[in-house]
């Protein structure tokens, strides 16, 4: 066991509530050298890269003491095993104002991998794991991975059914989880005490409250590494192995490509994140913020807005590239902010309200051109009525995606406030299906795969999901922003305004209808 003191403070800029990390630093290994000092000290000066505002480091001295700044680990009694430290994480989760961490000591990870995990305000519950191959000894349990959710979790005592991945000693639990953590750590130090989970070994903490979670009936998404590192190491070959390894890797190239959402819009995916890494690149070497990336996406569309009001051709077309543009950049300043670990409130505000700014100053551009061209008259009356009805239209389906979002949050957050046990922790084997509870998906779509939804609507959407044409058919229908944004520039670049309203109604009253008879057949199910 190794005697630590440390007094950490974030250096980071990300938007609070700030995480909580408790570091298991009870294996030996945890004292091995590097070019840091041990793995211990790599891994804390690790965390205070990131949005980490307390580091509890459980190891071979006493109990947590409070420092300000951070937190350090002080005392003399030492760790009394792993229900002592099982009741030491209880404590931080009650005593939290955010999320908190659990982290195994004896991990060697680049910086990165950790930071997709902990580093971001509006990431829930999750654990990292490697996907594939077989369980490779104690310190990598097996988990079960289905549609991006842990749904089964293993340690020495508790089995999984059909695993097909590894859980890799990272374990994050978001704000609305924080009472299950406490609860589940606490029970499960009295069933370790009891000796009901057999020789459980001090360094599974981690692993028992991962399967304690998902047997709960907690939402773990499932936080993959990508071509970075992060694992456990029992020896001094095996870290400077893990170590070599790390050092061959391209981590900017990692960090560029984890920045980019995998589940957007069929447009977004192919004409927009195809190659936005560039100019997310681009951003961050001229030091520029999401914020101000936003705003230049804000004065791309007024730019739009204002060569379709002037109604001819060639301004019609240069709109509808200035449009695009604009989307563009729209969808940089998201993967600017997740490649810098920029986020704020603000940005998230700004960064939602703009949409709607742009999307209706092009409206007003493309009327306004359309009433000039056609002169004063019927024409222009009928223009600026298509024109109101697409916003109206356009409005209230946002209107019923944020007003849905919310109730379905609300929904989740009183099912994580009921004690409820899927499967009983001292039960071996799980039940082999999935355990994941119903999630708010994401706006303006259906629910997808690994939601636990019943019911016909969600049983066909499940299915619907498994296939890619039907998948990526689902996404078009529902006419999100890249969709509305390819489906103005294109329409008016080869025809007009009026074509470009009539298209906007159709295609957006049937993805309305469409989404809504969706949301209906959920929620009475």
């Amino acid at each position: 066991m190794h005697d630590t003191t440390s007094s950490l403070s974030s250096l980071s800029g990300s938007a609070t509530p700030r995480t909580s990390a408790v570091v298991l630093a009870t294996a030996a290994a945890t004292t091995l050298r590097c070019h840091e000092g041990t793995l211990l000290d790599r891994l804390t000066g690790q965390l205070s890269e990131l949005a980490v505002e307390d580091v509890h480091v459980v190891g071979g001295s006493g109990d947590v003491v409070h420092a300000s700044g951070g937190a350090c680990a002080t005392g003399s009694e030492g760790s009394r095993g792993i229900a002592d430290d099982l009741r030491r994480i209880a404590r931080v989760a009650r005593g939290s104002a955010g999320p908190v961490a659990v982290l195994a000591g004896d991990l060697v990870a680049h910086t990165e991998a950790l930071a997709e995990l902990l580093d971001h305000p509006a990431r829930g519950t999750g654990a990292i794991v490697a996907t594939g191959g077989a369980p490779e000894g104690p310190l990598r349990p097996p988990v079960r991975v289905e549609d991006g959710r842990v749904v089964s979790a293993g340690s020495s005592f508790h089995q999984v059914t059909g695993a097909n991945g590894t859980f890799r000693g990272v374990l994050r639990v978001g704000e609305a989880d924080l009472g299950g953590l406490a609860a589940t750590a606490e029970h499960l130090a009295e069933l370790a005490e009891a000796g009901f989970l057999g020789r459980v070994d001090g360094s599974e903490a981690g692993h028992l409250l991962l399967v304690g979670l998902v047997r709960s009936g907690v939402a773990v998404r499932a936080a993959g590494t990508g071509e970075l590192h992060c694992d456990r190491v029992a020896g001094q070959v095996a870290a400077e192995v893990a170590l070599a390894r790390m050092a061959e890797a391209d981590v900017t190239g990692a960090r560029l490509d984890a920045a980019i959402k995998r589940d957007d819009g069929f447009f977004t995916t192919y004409f927009v994140s195809s190659w936005s890494r560039y100019p997310v690149a681009l951003a961050a070497w001229l030091r520029l913020t999401p914020n101000a990336v936003t705003g230049m996406s804000v004065g791309l569309a007024v730019l739009a807005a204002v060569w379709f009001s002037a109604g001819t051709r060639a301004a019609m077309i240069a709109g509808a590239v200035l449009f695009y543009l604009s989307f563009v950049l729209d969808c940089v300043d998201g993967q600017l902010a997740r490649y810098t670990r920029v986020f704020s409130p603000l940005g998230s505000w700004l960064d939602a309200t703009s949409d709607r700014v742009k999307e209706y100053a092009v409206y007003a551009g493309l009327a306004a051109g359309y009433a000039v061209t056609a002169g004063p008259g019927a024409p222009a009356r009928e223009i600026w009525a298509l024109a109101t009805g697409a916003m109206i239209l356009q409005a209230l389906r946002h209107m019923i995606d944020f007003s849905y979002d919310g109730a379905r949050s609300d929904a989740v957050r009183a099912r994580a406030a009921r004690p409820a046990a899927a499967v009983p922790l001292t039960a071996r084997a799980d039940t082999g299906s999935s355990l994941v509870p119903a999630q708010a998906p994401p706006l303006g779509d259906s629910a997808g795969p690994g939601t636990g939804e019943t019911g016909a609507v969600a049983r066909l959407s499940r299915r619907l999901e498994r296939d890619a044409f039907t998948r990526w058919l689902k996404k078009i229908v529902i006419l999100p922003i890249g969709e509305r944004t390819a489906l103005i520039a294109v329409t008016a670049a080869v025809s007009d305004a009026r074509v470009t309203f009539a298209a906007l109604i159709g295609w957006g009253g049937l993805a309305g209808l469409y989404t809504l008879a969706g949301r209906m057949g959920r929620s009475l199910a």
